[in-house]
C-alpha cells in the first residue's frame, strides 16, 4: 500500500514523504489517525496545495512538544501500589497509572505518550520512563513505585 505522509511518523518518514506500507498497517492506523493518505492523482494535487497548512501544523506540534518538554525535565512522581513485604506489587504500574499521576501534578502528558521498554512496572523502586511527545522530541521522568501498608 502507497501512502502520503501528512505528518512526521518514526521509523517510517516525514511530511509529504511517498511510503509503502503493510496494508493493515495503513489501513488500520496511519489512514483513520489522519496521518496519511493513499498516493492519487486527487490526492497529490490536494496535498501540494495544503502543503504549508500540513507544514504549519507539524511546526506548531514540534513547538508545543518542545516546550512541554521542557517543563518536564527533572520531574519525578510517586505512585502508592499494594505490595508484598519483599517489594512485589500486587498488580502492576503501567502507563495509564503513571499518565494520572503526572497529570494530577501538572503536567499534560497521555498514556499513549508513555513508554514502558520491559513491560509494566512490578517490583517497587525508582524507574526512569521515557516520554514520547513527539516523534522528534523525547524525554525522561523518574516514576518512583512505593509499597501501601
Amino acid at each position: 500500500m502507497e501512502l502520503i505522509l501528512l505528518e512526521k511518523v518514526r521509523n517510517l518518514g516525514n511530511l509529504g514523504d511517498k511510503v509503502k506500507v503493510k496494508p493493515g498497517y495503513g489501513r488500520n492506523y496511519l489512514l483513520p489517525q489522519g496521518k496519511a493518505v493513499p498516493v492519487n492523482a486527487a490526492n497529490l494535487e490536494a496535498f501540494e496545495k495544503r502543503r504549508a497548512e500540513y507544514q504549519a501544523k507539524a511546526d506548531k506540534q514540534l513547538t508545543d512538544a518542545q516546550s512541554r518538554h521542557g517543563k518536564l525535565e527533572g520531574v519525578s512522581v510517586t505512585i502508592s501500589a499494594h505490595s508484598s513485604p519483599e517489594g512485589k506489587l500486587y498488580g502492576s504500574v503501567g502507563p495509564r497509572e503513571i499518565a494520572e499521576a503526572l497529570q494530577a501534578a501538572g503536567h499534560d502528558v497521555h498514556k499513549g505518550e508513555v513508554i514502558l521498554g520491559e513491560g509494566p512496572i512490578r517490583l517497587t523502586g525508582e524507574y526512569d520512563v521515557v516520554i514520547s511527545l513527539h516523534a522528534d522530541v523525547q524525554g525522561s521522568v523518574k516514576v518512583i513505585v512505593v509499597g501501601e501498608k
